[in-house]
């Protein structure tokens, strides 16, 4: 399985990631790389659209947390959104839903999400 990472402007301001395929030990330095990049850029409000991953492991998770860190270290936020199956289910088995204030239902194109 394939693993991308895309990202666009978000109406309102910040940037919309969105992840596709297994986010796992072999892809998540793509995803860590992608966001260093984006705050280099001085983007530091990001929205993680996971409507299309399939499987997040721990080092996945890790990801998420490390790159919670770097935009809260510059002002900024790190929401995700869009989850289901699986990994709805290690997001709010590890209470991490509520860390990064998990909303199954945001619209991501919304700029009301914050």
């Amino acid at each position: 399985m394939t693993f991308t990472v895309t990202h666009a402007q978000r109406d309102g301001g910040g940037v919309r990631l969105r992840l596709a395929g297994e986010l796992d030990l072999n892809t998540a330095p793509q995803l860590a790389t992608a966001i260093d990049h984006l705050l280099a850029d001085g983007q530091v409000q990001l929205l993680v659209d996971l409507s299309d991953l399939t499987f997040c492991d721990s080092t996945g998770i890790a990801a998420f947390v490390r790159g919670d860190n770097a935009c809260a270290a510059v002002g900024g936020w790190l929401r995700l959104t869009g989850a289901t199956g699986r990994v709805e289910r290690v997001l709010r088995m590890t209470g991490l839903a509520d860390v990064f204030r998990y909303d199954p239902t945001a619209d991501p194109a919304s700029h009301a999400y914050r």
